[in-house]
């Protein structure tokens, strides 16, 4: 069952309701999902297709997408699961509402993924305005967290998550923690609108960190949860716990004021324009 003195929420990084029953019976808890293109096309199904040179048609992969939250969000009616809509570089703010507004509709339990860029964050924002949930993911700098602040005035805590993936920075010789220790630090509000979501974890120790740090959710696939079950879910002391950055280059907290305009923000990364990259190729090999 969940350690009585854990406030991080446990997310599952999955496109498999599958990895979600079992995640369910080996915790006892689960309090999210996230999904993205890159995992759709690992599940078994998919893949199946795939093997065979077979793909999908634009219809069927949003109808096997759909169908794989929906049996998500009715194993964790009472959780969060994140869907994320299709965007390449060309991909315009008008293209991701109109994805944004029907995926909403599949589940009642549903965070929209947006890329934190200029045009997502322009469409992330008018589709919250028009009463959705939003989950900025690509974030690789503090900036851009704090762009998403800015852009979200007046959220509900809960209705808006941002998430830094740390995984990614690590492999460029950067402390992906940093980042999480710098975005909590900043978005700790009086009235916090914005809810730091741990991703790309890659260890144990990501994930000891970010529940030590106070991160407001991690999120993770099921074999660093099922380690993480192993040695009876730790919840690391936050005053004791000492994360081992293994000599990665800090990242610096900068300040910045909340209050400008989120358009005077730079949300430019090479990390972001990797990711969509990444996210886009895989979603368009299952399409034929």
């Amino acid at each position: 069952m969940k350690p009585e003195n854990l406030q991080t929420k446990i997310f599952l990084d999955s496109g498999d309701p599958a990895e979600t029953k079992e995640m369910l019976d080996t915790l006892g808890f689960l309090d999210g999902q996230t999904t993205n293109p890159t995992l759709v096309s690992k599940h078994p199904e998919a893949k199946q297709k795939l093997d065979a040179g077979e793909t999908f048609s634009t219809d069927e992969i949003y109808g096997f997408y759909k169908e794989i939250v929906q049996e998500i969000s009715e194993l964790i009616p009472e959780g969060s699961v994140s869907v994320e809509v299709y965007a390449d570089h060309s991909t315009t703010t008008a293209d991701m509402i109109a994805q944004a507004r029907s995926m909403y509709e599949w589940i009642p339990n549903a965070h929209i993924k947006f890329p934190t860029t200029k045009a997502g964050l322009t469409a992330a924002s008018q589709f919250y305005r028009e009463g959705g949930r939003v989950n900025m993911t690509l974030c690789f700098s503090q900036e851009q967290a704090a762009a998403v602040h800015a852009a979200m005035e007046g959220a509900t805590k809960g209705d808006i998550f941002v998430s830094p993936f740390i995984g990614r920075l690590d492999d460029r010789g950067e402390n992906g923690m940093d980042l999480i220790y710098n975005c909590i630090k900043m978005l700790q509000t009086e009235h916090q609108r914005v809810e730091v979501l741990t991703a790309s974890v890659r260890s144990l120790e990501h994930i000891k960190a970010a529940v030590a740090a106070g991160s407001d959710i991690l999120t993770a696939p099921i074999e660093l949860l099922r380690e993480w079950a192993d040695e009876e879910m730790p919840v690391p002391d936050s005053a004791e716990y000492e994360y081992d950055a293994q000599g990665l280059e800090s990242i610096v907290y900068k300040d910045v004021n909340l209050q400008q305009d989120w358009r005077e923000f730079d949300l430019s990364h090479e990390l972001t324009d990797r990711g969509i990259e990444k996210f886009s190729e895989d979603w368009n090999r299952l399409v034929g």
